[in-house]
């Protein structure tokens, strides 16, 4: 299992500082030169990112909690928590490509860094302690095994709150999936998994962690289980 998750790990790093960078800095930007599915995925995205916003405003003392947004890409989820005020943000990605985009869109927007620690690692190692951690849609591009390990290890990372998103298990995705398997060629990226939701929730509650809320968002081709966990 070990060489798998390494495989997997490897092509997803490959794919984010290479082509899909660029692929997916445009599709996280205000660009038009993408197509209509890449603006449903865009669309979607946001959705996810709003509503973890509008979770974390309701969070009490914020201004003295600390963060850390883990699988960042550009930045999207990042630049608002800084805008919120919080304390400290920790963002990492895979992708060294992706941090340094997250840096720059930071800068541009005149936004302090000194709130901010940026770091290129694996999702795996990395380390300390957060009152909040936040993945979002980073577990597709994992099998139900790893992307289980990954919610272990964010729960041992967190002091109060775990939110995570990822492509839920259904018939209908589970067809498209099948279908898109027809069509090779420069279209396909990287390996796109869809999760069982029980997996994910079993993973959190066996480091203590409890359901708070979920959500489904989905726009044309976007679909993505938001779910906030709270440690007992």
């Amino acid at each position: 299992m070990t060489s798998n998750k390494n495989l997997e790990k490897n092509e997803v790093k490959e794919y984010f500082n290479g082509t899909g960078f660029d692929r997916w800095r445009k599709i996280y930007s205000k660009s038009e030169e993408i197509n209509t599915v890449q603006k449903n995925i865009r669309k979607g995205h946001q959705k996810t990112v709003d509503d973890v916003i509008s979770y974390v405003k309701n969070y009490p003392d914020l201004k003295s909690k600390t963060f850390c947004d883990a699988g960042c890409g550009v930045g999207s989820l990042a630049i608002p928590l800084l805008r919120l005020g919080i304390k400290d943000l920790q963002v990492s990605d895979i992708s060294s490509e992706m941090i340094k985009e997250t840096k720059s869109r930071i800068n541009e927007l005149g936004l302090s860094q000194r709130k901010i620690k940026f770091l290129t690692s694996d999702l795996e190692k990395l380390k300390g302690l957060f009152d909040v951690v936040i993945c979002l849609d980073v577990f597709i591009h994992y099998p139900q095994p790893v992307a289980e390990e990954m919610v272990r290890h964010l729960c041992d990372l967190s002091k109060e709150k775990l939110i995570v998103s990822f492509a839920p298990y259904t018939p209908i995705l589970a067809l498209l999936k099948n279908i898109g398997k027809l069509f090779p060629g420069p279209s396909k990226t990287t390996r796109a998994y869809t999760l069982s939701e029980k997996g994910i929730i079993n993973a959190a509650n066996e480091k203590g962690f409890t359901v708070v809320q979920k959500k489904l968002n989905q726009a044309p081709f976007y679909f993505s289980k938001l779910i906030e966990f709270k440690k007992l």
